[in-house]
This record gives structure tokens, sequence and C-alpha cells, in this order.
């Protein structure tokens, strides 16, 4: 982002900054423990260098949402952390107040101190203008205390609350590692300027976003090809007049995904020649795999995955791919017998990424899938931003309303 620091421009010996970090993680509902620190870990790097350089480092976070299992407070987030990092982490249970605001006062140079979730204060859960939020009683009383704000915290970029937002205005700020390293790899593959042919897979079931990512890939020349599979990918085979039986569509209205049909059919319409759709799908047939090609249609229950024509016509498209975004699998990879389309796929971007294609893989699922195979480290770039990623594929911009704030309030 032109004009828009990164905590390298900072100068922080001996100064109080403010980290607002995502350590927003899974907890173990019958036991209230953290069960993946991978959020906590990747956020470690920014906080790690601002303690070393002197910085007396204020972390704030978020996890769970009020009246969800997993709203509770950061306190085992604070040793994590501190396990991550093997130097002592405090942690102050309060937000503000003068327990917290007493404790902030109190750091030496190298300290690390993580405050209560943001999500205990009321304010936070409320979306407003930036000029607003930096009125809220939390900015209001910590921001005299504070020499500098950080946010790392991409994955909550699209949201206008108090901690990602309102520091921005009153201080100086910066954006941390995580949240560089999410902008410059998004940008790399999603902007403009991706290296062609770029290749888009997109599998998974929800038609409505995927739907917006292609047609603004498309109109944009981001994307040279899409590959299609998973709810929309069969949702274009219907609409190019498919019968897909009434099993599939029977499930298709059930999920209420029928009502994107128009849509799909305008911009398969439009863009037919650069979407590349399934040519035979897996079904499941007395316990067994059985796939069937489109001449042999309709199905005689809901497909769970690509056939090996679809397969093999898709590994050929990546192979060629000098720019791949992955989000979403092609099928129920869950299940072993319909994994085979996902770790077919995966492998390919795997394998066209190790000859020297920029790779970035993005979705809960994804990621998930990914790590089932061992290929998570051979994607060039996985981010772990969910609906802030997807709104950047869609184009919609604008609503990453903290990255519109650090150009609204950048300092020179």
């Amino acid at each position: 982002m032109e004009n828009v620091k990164s905590i390298d421009d900072l100068e922080v010996k001996g100064k109080r900054v403010l980290v607002r970090v995502d350590f927003n993680s899974p907890i173990d509902p019958a036991t209230g423990k953290i069960q993946d620190d991978t959020r906590i870990r990747r956020h470690a790097r920014t906080i790690q260098n601002l303690a070393e350089r002197g910085a007396k480092v204020i972390v704030m976070a978020h996890q769970g949402r009020p009246g969800d299992t997993d709203f509770t407070s950061l306190e085992q987030h604070a040793e994590v952390l501190g396990k991550v990092l093997e130097r002592p982490v405090k942690f102050v249970n309060s937000i503000f107040d003068k327990a917290a605001r007493d404790e902030i006062s109190k750091l030496n140079d190298g300290d690390i101190l993580v405050l209560e979730n943001t999500r205990f204060y009321s304010e936070e859960v409320i979306e407003r203008p930036v000029e607003e939020q930096a009125k809220t009683e939390m900015v209001q009383q910590l921001a005299p205390l504070l020499d500098a704000y950080v946010n790392d915290a991409f994955s909550a970029a699209h949201r206008s609350q108090p901690s990602l937002v309102g520091f921005i205005a009153v201080l100086p700020s910066a954006v941390g590692y995580v949240m560089k390293a999410e902008l410059d790899a998004l940008m790399k593959a999603a902007g403009s300027s991706a290296q062609k042919p770029c290749v888009y897979v997109l599998g998974g079931a929800k038609p409505k976003d995927t739907l917006k990512v292609i047609e603004y890939v498309l109109e944009q020349n981001i994307a040279s090809t899409i590959l299609a599979s998973g709810v929309m990918g069969n949702l274009f085979l219907l609409a190019k007049g498919f019968d897909i039986g009434d099993a599939y569509l029977n499930f298709l209205s059930e999920k209420g995904y029928l009502k994107v049909m128009e849509k799909a059919k305008e911009v398969l319409n439009r863009f037919e020649d650069r979407i590349e759709l399934p040519e035979d799908l897996a079904i499941e047939e007395n316990g067994q795999r059985v796939e069937v090609s489109l001449d042999e249609l309709p199905l005689s229950a809901v497909p769970c995955d690509i056939g090996k024509r679809t397969i093999d016509k898709f590994s050929k498209v990546i192979n060629n791919a000098k720019t791949i975004v992955c989000n979403g699998s092609p099928g129920q990879y869950e299940k072993e017998t319909f994994a085979v389309g996902t770790k077919e796929v995966f492998s390919s971007i795997a394998e066209s990424t190790d000859k020297g294609a920029f790779s970035v893989a993005g979705g809960g699922h994804t990621i998930a899938g990914l790590n089932k195979y061992g290929l998570l480290n051979k994607i060039s770039f996985v981010s772990t931003s969910g609906k802030a990623m997807l709104l950047l594929l869609m184009g919609e911009h604008k609503k990453l309303v903290v990255i519109e704030a650090f150009k609204a309030y950048s300092q020179s």
C-alpha cells in the first residue's frame, strides 16, 4: 500500500506500541483449550520484532463472539504466545480500565503485555465510521498512554470496530508482517499485474461468493482461466442445460443455491470460453465410488467429487499456469472415497509451484485439505484471512475498512 508504513518504518525503542492481532483460535468445547495455535504463531514475528527492538508491546486481540462457546478469555493465548516466543508474556484481565492502564504504565523496554479479549467490551462489536470509533471509550482511555499503533489483523480487515480502526485516526500507525504479507501475496496473485496464465481453482459450497469472484477476475482480465468444481461447477452444468438428476436438484433447492442460477447463466454466457467445467462426476452407489460422464446423465445421487477425466483436464491447465489462486476443494475429501479430486488437483498446484508458479490458497476447507495431504508448505502463500481474502478477490476493496483507514490517515 502506497504511503502506508510497515513496522520496519517505525522508531519503536522505548515507545509503547499497541499491536492489534487476530488470535481467534479453535477452542475445544469440552476442555476450553486452544486446539490450533496457527494464528498465534503467525503473529509472533511481528510481536517479537517490536520487543527485540526495545518497544513496550501491548497486544490486543479477540476470541469468539458474545454468546458462542468459544467466547473466552485471552489468558491462555498469552501463555501460548510466551511458549512460542520463548520469553515472558504478561496478561491483564482487563482492556482499558485502571488495571490495564497501570500495567501498561509499568512496562519496560522489550516487555510484552496481552490485554483481555476486546469483545468483552460491548462497543467492540458495533461497526461504525472510523471517526466515531476514535471517540469510543477504549480509544480515548488508551491512546494517551501509547506512542504508536500496529495493525496485523488482515483477517479482520473488513470490520470497522474500535480496536481495528479507531487508533489509526489518532496515533502514528503501521501494518505488521502478517498484514503486509497477506496484501503483497493477494495483490500479486489477484491484481492486474498477476503473471499469465493466471488460473483460479474454485470449488467448495459457496456459489454466491464464488460467482462474484469469477465475474470480477474475468471482467478485469486478472484470470486467464477458471477451473470450476464443487457446487459452482455443477450449477454451471445445470445452467448449460445438463440434467443432473432430481436428487441433486433437491439438494441445491434445500440449500438455497438455485437462487443464483440466473446469475450463473449470465456469467457463463459472457465468459464460457474461459470457464472450464467438470466432464465427469463421482457419486456413491452401494457404498462404492462410481464416475459418471456428462453423456451418462442424469445422476442417481448427489455428486461428491469430480471424475478422472476432469482431474486430468484441470491438472493440464494448472501445470501450464504461472499464477494460481485456489479457494475451495473439488470434492468431499473428508470421505476417503471422494478425496481423489482434491488430492490430485491440490498436488498439481504444488507441482506447478515447485516448477516456479506463484500460488495462493485460502479458506478453511482448502487449508485443511492441503494440510491433510502434506501440501501446505508447497504453496507459495497460504492465507488465513477468510472473508477478507474473498472481498479482495471479488474486487470489493472498499469493504476492507482497515485498509481504507490506513489510506485515509497514513502518516507522511
